[in-house]
């Protein structure tokens, strides 16, 4: 997500700093990031070219390497204490006026904001997968966020050339609550032998119209990453959002979807 992110703002014309915790992340990082601004120049989604956008990104491990940025969004794992962490990390190195983000799916963003000096200045960019294909940003207001962030949060998405849908804080936002509820529901039916995985799946896209499946969705958002969503659902929510079993016992076994080579779906092609 962090590259994805990373190559939106570099295409829309942005100078872009990534931080990761370590060099061989740094590096990996690079080589996703130099990949996917590749497939824009091939594809002529820019008229830049890979060298030009490649000379706006750069790399560190250093939270101090972010001093000079107007917007920071981060990008770690589906943790609470590990964002909070990250973010009150990072809101110390940058100017007042700064604005800080963060890309949550699920987590509460004004329980992040309230671990923050300028909760005022922080919101939610809540990015899709892939980034670089999805036309949606899911704009998440705090209690704390200020009138004048949601207004440059949407100018933000326009700049992108995505959608922004501003929703208020709230457990699972709008896409997250309603595409979880979907996956969990279709994870059931396959559980009880109501139908094949690929038979759901293509309910939803020639019924429904929807561009993939649910399950061929959490299989690229990662079981694990689906699972985490629901239980912290569940737990604010209430039991319409319990993980099923089958859930539950593929993430154990390792089945975490197109990252791990299996989830729903064989991708080791």
């Amino acid at each position: 997500m962090g590259a994805g992110i990373a190559h939106a703002f570099c295409v829309a014309g942005a100078a872009v700093v990534i931080v990761e915790r370590d060099d061989d992340a740094a590096e990996a990082a690079r080589g996703r990031v130099t990949a996917a601004l590749d497939k824009s120049v091939q594809r002529s989604s820019t008229e830049e070219d890979l060298a030009a956008l490649t000379a706006r990104v750069s790399l560190s491990t250093d939270y101090a390497s972010f001093a000079d940025c107007g917007l920071v969004v981060e990008a770690v794992p589906e943790d609470f204490q590990l964002k909070s962490a990250a973010l009150t990390a990072v809101e110390e190195h940058l100017e007042a006026e700064a604005w800080l983000a963060t890309n949550t799916s699920s987590l509460s963003v004004s329980d992040l904001a309230d671990q923050l000096m300028r909760p005022e200045r922080f919101c939610g960019l809540h990015f899709f997968n892939p980034v670089p294909a999805s036309t949606l940003i899911e704009v998440v207001l705090a209690r704390q966020t200020s009138a004048e962030l949601a207004e440059s949060a949407r100018a933000w998405v326009g700049a992108l050339g995505k959608t922004p849908v501003v929703v208020n804080d709230a457990p699972g936002f709008a896409s997250s609550r309603l595409g979880v509820a979907i996956a969990l529901e279709a994870m059931r039916m396959v559980e009880e032998g109501v139908a094949s995985a690929e038979d759901i799946d293509a309910a939803m896209v020639l019924g429904y119209k929807h561009a993939q499946g649910p399950l061929r969705t959490t299989d690229i958002v990662g079981l694990d990453v689906r699972l985490g969503i629901a239980e912290y659902l569940e737990s604010t929510l209430g039991e319409r959002f319990a993980p099923p079993q089958i859930l539950r016992d593929k993430v154990e076994r390792g089945e975490l979807g197109r990252k791990s080579g299996k989830g729903f779906f064989d991708w080791t092609e």
